[in-house]
């Protein structure tokens, strides 16, 4: 398949593969990646700059130069797109055509479907995946499971609205080279979907919608929002068609959360408190300051912590002062439906979780599968009634200070040898499954993603480089945790018995000591990983 001058496809072509690999959806990555590809690089390089600077002992503040922005109270982004006015309930997960069809019936008004953090970009996951949301748009999607049970989509009337989250910028797509050189994944995620999905999601009344991971400033925001400009553009579609939903999950950005909104305000569907991907940029931003920044292990840390509490009811002021939605976080834990007691305890932590949302303003919230549904709809229906959202509640409030925002030290908890434990188990099972090709895992009776992963093996990396010493006593030292990982792999190969693949865990093994033990820190385990796979 021809795809013109300088452009190069080098992943294998399957079965109806041409289906999204077509030379026009090409041709529209390669238009996004040359007038945009240079500005990601420079944006790249700044994150880069910033981060030295506050190793070096800087302090992160809102900004002087946007002050104007965030003074004038009379701007405000576009009102609620179709599909999106009432979103009190999100289901994410990755775009295999299981997924896709039970998050699409779960229920939900929302399903986030990820070609991000709960999934991994095997070649084959991230073409099948625009292959499943064609196929679901044009409900000719069906999945036949090995116990033949059959799953096809509900009235269109009762799906919940795809909205797609795209790699963040930081990552490339190998498998498709522009003029000599990768491409962004961000820009192949969006491009794909956009391609193929704008005119079929307009012909059902809703529109082409996306979540925007792990940005690190509004220049970042700016860069998408031209992105979304040029698509527009190049399809003959008028601007604003596209609506965008920017997760918070770096610490930086909860610093520009008005300029964010600013940049995208024509195409601004809101504002997401992306929780476990804030703690890993809290981590890792802070990572060689010391104590004064050191987290307790990861499952002490709550959402009523202090800086937790700036950081979500700063996003709900923010964004209802803007008239845009304010998105929940993450229930990451699974209902057991074989264990009563697992399931009491999940259920119990939700609703806590979920209540505290709806009551501080949240529009809606996150959930990770469809068991939890039913009980977020139930917790946020009392709060609505019959309104789709809580945009009135601007919570005036609300008064944040920076030295609120980044009040690590004031998290209660403790390091203890289990948390330690968990971390290492976590992170080498994570990474075999993510290396397998699945990203999102169900480990613990949590469902993980790259963000916990990311958070785990990142907690052991700064209690090492910062002589923490765990509750029981011992410092952590590398002969320490080497140990510990020895053991926590011996753990898991006893509990998988014939199902233990030695070799995966091996490479596992080997990346989590490059992204946890290491001088120099790995700024996202994904991008050492991603060279081991196909």
């Amino acid at each position: 398949m021809s795809y013109g001058d300088g452009i190069e496809v080098n992943g294998p072509v399957r079965d109806r593969y041409e289906e999204i690999l077509t030379p026009q959806a090409i041709g529209l990555v390669a238009l996004l990646q040359r007038e945009l590809g240079p500005r990601r690089t420079e944006l790249l390089a700044a994150r880069a700059a910033r981060q030295d600077e506050l190793s070096a002992g800087a302090m992160l503040d809102f900004l002087p130069q946007t002050e104007h922005i965030r003074a004038d109270r009379t701007w405000r982004v576009a009102p609620p797109a179709p599909g999106l006015v009432d979103r009190r309930v999100e289901i994410t997960g990755p775009t295999e055509a299981k997924m896709t069809i039970n998050a699409l019936n779960s229920g939900a008004k929302v399903w986030l479907a990820d070609f991000e953090d709960a999934n991994t970009p095997l070649w084959d996951n991230m073409v099948t995946g625009q292959l499943n949301l064609k196929d679901a748009l044009d409900r000719t999607i069906d999945f036949t499971s090995s116990d033949g049970k059959d799953y096809r989509l509900a009235p269109d009337d009762q799906l919940a609205t795809i909205v797609v989250r795209p790699r963040g910028w930081h990552l490339e797509e190998k498998h498709v080279l522009v003029d000599g050189e990768r491409i962004s994944g961000s820009l192949f995620d969006f491009a794909m979907y956009f391609f193929h999905g704008a005119q079929r999601q307009l012909a059902k009344g809703k529109g082409p919608y996306f979540y925007l991971a792990k940005m690190e400033s509004h220049l970042e925001a700016r860069l998408w929002n031209d992105a979304f400009n040029l698509a527009q553009d190049a399809l003959g579609l008028p601007r604003g068609t596209i609506r965008a939903t920017v997760l918070i999950e770096t610490i930086p950005a909860a610093f520009e959360m008005e300029e964010i909104l600013y940049e995208l305000r024509e195409h601004s569907a809101g504002l997401n408190a992306g929780r476990w991907d804030y703690l890993f940029s809290i981590i890792k931003k802070f990572r060689t300051r010391g104590r004064e920044f050191v987290l307790p292990e990861r499952n002490a840390v709550t959402m009523t912590a202090p800086m937790m509490r700036a950081y979500t009811e700063l996003l709900v002021r923010t964004c209802h002062g803007r008239g845009a939605h304010a998105m929940g976080g993450m229930a990451a834990f699974i209902p057991s439906r074989r264990d009563p007691e697992v399931n009491k305890l999940a259920l119990a932590k939700v609703r806590d979780d979920k209540t505290r949302e709806s009551r501080d303003g949240f529009d809606g919230s996150w959930v990770a599968h469809p068991d939890l549904v039913p009980v977020c709809r139930e917790i946020f229906d009392a709060v609505l009634g019959e309104a789709p959202n809580q945009l009135g509640k601007l919570r005036d409030d609300v008064q944040v200070a920076s030295a609120q925002l980044l009040d690590v030290a004031s998290t209660p908890g403790d390091i203890t040898e289990a948390g330690l434990r968990n971390n290492v188990s976590v992170g080498l099972q994570y990474l075999a499954s993510w290396l397998a090709g699945q990203g999102a895992v169900a480990i613990f009776n949590l469902m993980e993603d790259a963000a916990t992963a990311e958070i785990s093996r990142s907690q052991v990396w700064q209690w090492l480089h910062n002589d923490i010493r765990l509750a029981e006593g011992p410092q952590v030292t590398r002969d320490l945790v080497e140990r510990i990982i020895s053991e926590e792999r011996a753990k898991i190969e006893a509990s998988y018995g014939e199902s233990y693949d030695a070799a995966q865990y091996a490479v596992a093994v080997g990346l989590f000591k490059e992204v946890a033990l290491a001088d120099d820190y790995a700024e996202f385990l994904t991008l050492p990983a991603y060279e081991h796979m196909m």
